[in-house]
């Protein structure tokens, strides 16, 4: 029996709705699984850059370890840029929407703090901005002296693999344990240098990392948003040097 027109289009019509409808529900199943590995993901680069191993016998720790090095020493407070004061009582999950926005806009600002019993040992913060291609998503933290640097994560980019790409390597993110960001009663700025850093600084640099070949403008761009993250950190970091 032949046919017409009219069923060919409402079989394809059925066939796009139950797509549809398949895929939406795929997508709520996972959500929730999804978004409890983008927190683990968030919760492990936060102990790395603190200095925290995040990998034994060359396997990545468990998602219950992560949690519970989190529960035991880590502390999270909200500052406010303007006064660079806590926020009561706020931290990342509990932010209304307003807040998540503030947060993008970096007017509220996220900050970690690695506790042993009731002293605070080490400092972490959220760094973002653009590189060349895409936003560069990472984490810096200090020492208790709020001057060194424990160290650095950048774990989330689009930036050209092989080129700026290899700023997730380990080989980049381990020159910056140990830099200063602060000296002389001042910031100092960081800097990705083109090129070396002995070529650069025949004497030596405590604050310039070795940049990638072939990714000036992804280092320039680091340069942009490192120092910029740092100043805005800065107000609560001086009161706390201040006592």
């Amino acid at each position: 029996m032949p046919r017409g027109d009219t069923y060919t289009i409402f079989f394809a019509a059925v066939i796009c709705v139950v797509c549809s409808v398949l895929l939406s529900a795929t997508s709520a199943a996972l959500k929730k699984q999804q978004d409890l590995m983008i927190e683990l993901d968030r919760k492990v680069n936060v102990l790395k850059a603190m200095g925290v191993p995040v990998v034994e016998n060359g396997k990545p720790i468990s998602s219950g370890q992560v949690a519970a090095l989190f529960a035991q020493h880590i502390e999270e407070i909200i500052i406010d840029l303007e006064t660079g004061q806590p926020v009561p009582y706020l931290t990342t999950d509990r932010l209304s929407r307003d807040q998540l926005e503030q947060v993008k806009r970096k007017s509220l600002l996220p900050l970690y703090r690695w506790k042993d019993g009731d002293e605070v040992t080490r400092y972490a913060f959220p760094v973002s901005g653009k590189g060349l291609w895409s936003t560069v998503y990472g984490y810096l933290a200090l020492e208790k002296d709020l001057a060194t640097l424990a160290g650095a994560t950048f774990y989330r980019h689009g930036e050209t693999p092989g080129l700026g790409g290899e700023i997730s390597t380990g080989w980049f993110q381990g020159q910056f344990k140990g830099k200063q960001v602060f000296a002389n009663g001042r910031l100092q700025r960081l800097e990705v240098v083109k090129g070396k850093v002995a070529d650069r600084y025949p004497q030596g640099s405590n604050h310039a990392v070795d940049g990638i070949s072939g990714a000036t403008l992804t280092g320039k761009g680091m340069n942009l948003f490192l120092n910029q993250d740092l100043e805005n950190y800065e107000k609560y970091f001086r009161g706390i040097r201040k006592g």
